[in-house]
């Protein structure tokens, strides 16, 4: 059985390599090996291709046919050194553009901030974190320890939704210790019952994370949160 399925696989998959029309020229592939090898070649032209879409990818191609076909071309230290000094000056090309955006990023929130904190009906925490109320509750305070059940809506400062548990139509419980300190602290201010808008700071979330594509390093985070209950 096993024969058959890698059989079938190799069939399949020549298959669709004579159907890539005006791509590369056809490729035949007689044997198990024959797939082996043309499929490591693809898999190094793909790293190459986003890793390096910069480079000659003539010169690579001759350089694996020259290594493979006469040994040891070059000095392994020259070799070494050259490449080293090449992914050294790239990566830390790939950092300063890095740091470009994130200080775009960082300034940008802490421009909503500042200006957030003019509007009126928004309160601001000595931490910086900033909120509105919505509609109070009533009764006790959770504590930093307390377990919360809670309805929230996540955005961006440019709205964009990242979370949203109204959405899902479920609400969440979780250790207000095992969150962002934000939510730590925004949601103590609240009682059972209430809903609060929470402008939250970088330093209180995320900082210089990104823990999803949405979120930006060192971006403020906007959260509609409904406390249902604590214990």
């Amino acid at each position: 059985m096993k024969t058959i399925a890698l059989t079938l696989g190799f069939v399949a998959f020549s298959f669709l390599t004579f159907g890539q029309k005006g791509k590369s020229k056809k490729v035949v592939l007689k044997n198990n090996m024959d797939s082996v090898s043309y499929l490591m070649g693809v898999n190094i032209g793909n790293s190459l291709g986003k890793e390096m879409s910069e480079a000659n990818f003539e010169l690579i191609i001759q350089g694996f046919r020259d290594a493979i076909a006469k040994g040891r071309l070059v000095c392994q230290d020259s070799t070494d050194r050259i490449l080293s000094q090449y992914f050294q000056e790239k990566a830390m090309k790939k950092q300063a553009q890095e740091d470009e955006k994130n200080e775009v990023y960082k300034l940008a929130g802490e421009k909503f901030m500042a200006d957030n904190a003019k509007k009126a009906g928004v309160k601001t925490t000595a931490s910086g974190l900033q909120y509105e109320v919505i509609q109070e509750g009533e009764g006790a305070h959770p504590t930093a320890e307390s377990k919360v059940k809670v309805h929230y809506h996540g955005t961006t400062i440019e709205g964009i939704v990242f979370d949203s548990s109204v959405d899902r139509g479920e609400p969440i419980e979780f250790g207000l210790n095992q969150v962002i300190p934000g939510w730590t602290e925004g949601v103590q201010l609240m009682t059972k019952g209430a809903k609060y808008k929470f402008y939250i700071p970088q330093e209180l979330a995320y900082g210089s994370s990104s823990p999803t594509p949405t979120i930006k390093p060192f971006s403020p985070l906007v959260f509609e949160v409904e406390l249902l209950s604590f214990e």
